[in-house]
């Protein structure tokens, strides 16, 4: 479902901060416009805008589109912010996660709150709070067809609605937690020769022919040897050499796997849900219904209605102070008997504190 925020600012050097802060955040420039007067920067999610045609009509076309016909009223807004020289960005985002965080990014640079600033033109004054506006594109369409809109507002933050009912959600967030596998590293083996120079010793053996004459002085028989005669023989030698071979040999072994191990990790998180309070408005019937209750717990005690009357309404009074909003009767009791015995000099705090409580319970029942 389509989103579209839309921020009004001051000066062009905040919403330009914004803009750029969008890009730099991931957003595309052309789900972005930063229009001012009579000119424009970027594009809208219905396609670019013809160049003669002024920024007041090409609002109009915008918000038209935006929220239909029946906010005639929010468009008068945008034009008369662009006619008094006002900035005004415009954010398109897929999801409401991506336009909340976009909200979020844009209110960094302090856009204008658009219906109080309405709420001081129309009074002649130049005051105005910080803050945006965002609404769905896809509830626009719903909003066209629907009998009642949405109309009137204090302070740009409270408005009220012509329907007779209208319903609240209450919103709360869920934590699921599940797991990926990641790379976490891992080892890389390398196998490489390495030369290591080895000294060796061996023993050789050699022979050598050796010729040694000796003088001799005999008779010769010739019967027994035979004289003059040529013969010849040989007598080699024999020597030994180094003789170098290599073999190779398995000496070690590097075995590379992978051990599993499991672990347990603690999330901690924070989950947001919305709280809905129900607020009590004073009305005609208050002054009945504080009477019967002090008919059936007081009148037997001898004191007028007149007595308690204060009573009731200062508990419903202080219920409804910005003061003590939200905030438990037991944790304020201190400070309403301090206020109660100096605005009420004669009342004793024990005798009207049970009115006083009622009076508050009142306003929360």
């Amino acid at each position: 479902m389509q989103h579209t925020l839309v921020a009004v600012f001051d000066n062009r050097s905040d919403a330009q901060k914004a803009m750029d802060d969008l890009l730099a955040s991931g957003f595309n420039r052309s789900d972005l416009r930063l229009s001012e007067g009579g000119t424009h920067t970027g594009a809208t999610a219905s396609g670019a805008l013809h160049e003669d045609e002024s920024m007041g009509e090409s609002i109009k076309h915008f918000f038209s589109d935006l929220f239909g016909s029946d906010r005639s009223d929010r468009m008068a807004q945008y034009n008369e912010a662009i006619s008094r020289g006002h900035y005004v960005l415009t954010v398109t985002a897929p999801n409401e996660p991506e336009v909340e965080r976009a909200a979020d990014l844009v209110e960094r640079y302090g856009p204008v709150d658009i219906d109080e600033r309405s709420s001081a033109w129309a009074t002649g004054s130049t005051a105005g709070s910080i803050g945006a506006w965002q609404q769905s594109a896809a509830l626009s369409q719903q909003s066209q067809a629907s009998q009642g809109s949405v109309q009137g507002g204090t302070a740009g933050s409270m408005q009220y609605a012509s329907s007779e009912s209208q319903s609240i959600p209450v919103v709360q967030e869920e934590l699921k937690v599940g797991k990926r596998e990641v790379q976490r590293g891992g080892v890389r083996i390398y196998s490489h020769v390495v030369e290591t120079p080895v000294d060796e010793s061996v023993n050789l053996r050699e022979e050598h022919v050796t010729v040694q004459r000796r003088a001799i002085d005999k008779m010769v028989d010739p019967a027994e040897v035979p004289a003059f005669q040529e013969k010849s023989f040989e007598m080699r030698e024999t020597a030994e050499e180094a003789v170098v071979s290599k073999s190779a040999r398995v000496v070690e072994e590097v075995v590379v796997g992978k051990e599993v191990t499991n672990r347990e990790e603690h999330i901690t998180d924070t989950l947001r849900r919305t709280e809905v309070e129900v607020e009590q408005l004073p009305g005609a019937d208050d002054d009945d219904y504080y009477r019967n209750h002090w008919t059936s717990n007081y009148a037997s005690t001898g004191t007028t209605y007149d007595e308690y009357a204060p009573a009731y309404r200062y508990g419903s009074e202080m219920r409804r102070s910005e003061l003590y909003r939200g905030r438990p009767f037991e944790d304020v009791e201190t400070d309403l008997r301090a206020d109660w015995t100096r605005t009420h000099p004669g009342s004793a705090w024990e005798n009207f504190k049970a009115a006083v409580r009622h009076g508050w319970d009142r306003m929360t029942s």
